[in-house]
């Protein structure tokens, strides 16, 4: 495990190179990633250093300052810094159903870095670590090494989708795609767009909240500018990470045409409280975002101290229901391994 913390802090390095000044690579340069600091810049209780460094080994710390400003000081119990804080339960036995590849990914790799689960959509592992580790991870044991580097190692993932006519739809995931430069991200989408039948391509990302300043004039130009109808389908859990720079990043995006998803996962201690997440659905809906998901966790090991059961999660959305509109309320969904689409949940399963 110490080996893929290496590599990674490797290659956010090198994700990060470029050109002085660019203020999102800075903040990605400079972001915590040792526990130690956590605590101190946070004036955090000793007691939760040991457990901290532990966990921290097992899965890399990783936190931009912009997130971390948005943090309360000296309080452990904060919703913000509970998802980033790195802690001695993540190393507790994997309760059953829990393994680390909770969503099935293991069998859908259909070409390097390419995933198809569903009919019509391809998934890129577009890059291989976040700007900021949240501990609940579905692919926090995902074998990223494995997944291809520079624009030429793409060409079998490539050739698979122009090989695939009824792929229509690619996502570009990770990690986070937006670690990526707009100049590396423009050149794989001017390569998609050479395949005729790729008619949309949607980008999962949870920079432009954790860095706002990633929403760049490079990336509005790129997206406004592709032939394809993009989508951007961004990750927000609780309504303080929508901040004004946050809030203004988003409202870029959809200014320049881009429609605007949040997908959130219900997490014990976070924001398994409905005023939490009605809060969270007005303030997205003040910047123009549609609360689109929110899924019940994925049953990765080490993150079994964030599971909600599925009856409070019901109980949540039927109170949503009564305090906000119909498109305020996020659809209720879990992923089945081996289920041909996201599944509702619904009459206490999915």
């Amino acid at each position: 495990m110490e080996r893929r913390n290496s590599v990674q802090e490797n290659v956010i390095e090198v994700l990060a190179a470029g050109v002085a000044g660019s203020g999102w690579r800075d903040q990605l340069r400079q972001a915590v990633r040792d526990p130690d600091v956590l605590v101190d810049l946070l004036e955090l209780p000793e007691e939760l250093r040991p457990g901290a460094r532990m966990a921290a080994e097992l899965f890399s710390l990783v936190v931009p300052h912009a997130f971390l400003s948005r943090m309360r000081r000296g309080d452990p119990d904060d919703p913000l810094l509970r998802q980033v804080l790195p802690i001695d339960a993540e190393a507790g036995p994997a309760p059953a159903g829990f393994s680390s590849d909770p969503v099935g990914e293991e069998g859908a790799s259909k070409a390097a870095g390419m995933l198809q689960k569903y009919h019509g959509r391809a998934l890129l592992i577009v890059a291989p670590v976040c700007a900021v580790a949240c501990r609940y991870c579905f692919r926090r044991h995902y074998p990223y090494d494995e997944t291809p580097s520079g624009l030429a190692e793409w060409r079998p993932a490539l050739e698979a989708i122009a090989q695939s006519p009824d792929i229509e739809e690619v996502i570009l995931s990770g990690g986070d795609p937006l670690m990526r430069s707009d100049e590396w991200l423009s050149e794989l989408i001017v390569q998609l767009e050479a395949i005729p039948h790729v008619r949309r391509l949607r980008i999962h990302t949870r920079l432009p909240i954790v860095i706002p300043d990633r929403v760049t004039d490079g990336l509005l130009a790129m997206l406004s500018n592709t032939r394809f109808a993009p989508t951007v389908v961004v990750h927000a859990n609780h309504p303080a990470e929508i901040d004004e720079a946050c809030g203004a990043a988003l409202l870029r995006l959809v200014k320049a045409g881009v429609p605007v998803l949040n997908q959130s996962v219900l997490l014990r201690g976070i924001n398994d409280e409905v005023s939490v997440l009605a809060d969270l659905s007005r303030r997205l809906l003040d910047v123009r975002v549609m609360p689109y998901y929110m899924s019940q966790l994925d049953p990765v090991v080490g993150a079994a101290h964030f599971e909600v059961s599925i009856e409070r999660g019901l109980e949540i959305v039927a109170e949503l229901r009564k305090q906000l509109p119909g498109f305020g309320v996020p659809r209720y969904v879990q992923e089945v391994v081996g289920a041909a689409h996201k599944v509702e949940v619904q009459n206490g399963c999915g």
